[in-house]
């Protein structure tokens, strides 16, 4: 059952908070923008979501931070609130126009236990977090410019020596502000929808803020990260090189760039990429686990199991660290570790299939063949087709 969580029934809500939190939650909100003499239809509907959106993401803030596990989480509220933007969507109702006025209602819903789950995961990442705070932090300036702007074009209208120059000076300012909100609010449709797996949505999304923006590197690399999920690696890696040379210090881009490069076989660039990307963020785990991993492709045992191991150091909860080191070991014929690394790595992943699969190869190599039967059905029963391959070929159910 679906519960609407806005003033009719915030009664009902105040007093079983126990079955609200089991359920979707939905808030929603209107908002009125009183277009100027220089505001189009356009302009003032930007405002006016702008504006609504900011009221939904404070009110679920608010209820996230007071009535689920969040508050525990050592977070403020206007944290939650920024970083609820890139978790969930605001979708408009109903609108209005009527030449003067922008009216507008939109509504906001949520899981808050998956809220919870995601706010968790973006916590193990400060970078993705800061980028979330500088996306909006970017819109809250806009928006400000956007009301001294709008206040200096009405103030000079209203001047008998009016500056014809100055103020189409002005209005040209005044929509690069719009088309920057815009490219905000696309952006945060596309980070939405990356946290959710809908790639293909994410990729339309950052398009509509790149052509709003077209020097916005977050929405090039964000981009390429939804190209590189959907198997597009040549086009990931082009987009990932253009937010690279719109800022050079990219960290996150040289990261993805590299895994896009990893997976065309492109081992030496990969290894370049990763390298960067360590300089520029020196406690990014997945960079030493994935470098680890070209390296053990590569045939350089040594430093991949220097980088896994670093890579372990830095995150002691990456399976995949252990995922990479495990099969570095088995290259080395030593099973026994590789085994090892490989039951830690399930500890921390228990539907991690691929590594049950490789577990099972490992044990039967090692001559333990009713654990690898064992680990192999896991593995299919998980979804892995390899797993599943190898039992038919066996003639094994699993």
């Amino acid at each position: 059952m679906k519960r609407t969580y806005i003033l009719l029934c915030f009664i009902i809500f105040f007093f079983s908070p126990s079955l609200a939190l089991a359920e979707i939650v939905t808030f929603e909100k209107e908002y009125t923008y009183q277009a100027s003499d220089f505001d189009s239809r356009h302009s003032s509907r930007t405002l006016a979501l702008e504006m609504v959106k900011r009221l939904l993401l404070e009110e679920l803030g608010t209820y996230l931070i007071s009535e689920t596990e969040i508050k525990n989480m050592r977070l403020t509220k206007d944290q939650v609130t920024t970083y609820s933007a890139g978790i969930v969507h605001a979708e408009v109702i109903e609108e209005k126009w009527d030449g003067k006025s922008y009216w507008l209602k939109a509504k906001v819903s949520a899981d808050p236990k998956e809220v919870e789950k995601t706010l968790k995961k973006l916590m193990e990442d400060k970078y993705k977090l800061k980028e979330l705070e500088e996306t909006r932090k970017k819109a809250e300036e806009l928006t400000k410019e956007n009301d001294r702007l709008k206040k200096e074009l009405e103030a000079g209208a209203k001047s008998k020596k009016r500056d014809k120059k100055a103020e189409a000076k002005n209005v040209k300012a005044y929509e690069k502000i719009i088309n920057g909100l815009n490219a905000v609010e696309w952006f945060e449709k596309g980070y939405e929808a990356g946290i959710a797996a809908r790639a293909d949505e994410a990729r339309v999304a950052f398009t509509k803020a790149i052509e709003l923006k077209p020097d916005y590197a977050k929405a090039y690399m964000n981009r390429g990260v939804a190209y590189e999920e959907l198997g597009n690696y040549k086009q990931a890696i082009k987009d990932l090189t253009k937010a690279i040379e719109l800022k050079p210090d990219y960290a996150d881009a040289y990261y993805n760039r590299g895994r896009a490069y990893g997976k065309l076989g492109n081992y030496q660039q990969a290894i370049k990429d990763y390298t960067k990307c360590i300089e520029l963020k020196p406690d990014e785990a997945d960079a030493y686990s994935n470098r680890g991993g070209v390296y053990g492709k590569l045939g350089n045992y040594q430093q991949a199991i220097k980088d896994c191991t670093k890579a372990i150091e830095l995150k002691p909860d990456e399976a995949g660290a252990y995922s990479n080191r495990g099969l570095v070991y088995v290259d080395l014929g030593n099973e026994q570790q590789a085994i090892k690394d490989y039951s830690k790595a399930i500890e921390l992943k228990p539907d991690y299939a691929m590594v049950y699969y490789l577990r099972g190869l490992a044990y039967s190599v090692s001559g333990n063949h009713q654990q690898a039967i064992k680990d192999l059905k896991i593995a299919a029963r998980l979804g892995s087709k390899d797993a599943q391959n190898f039992l038919l070929e066996i003639g094994e159910q699993w």
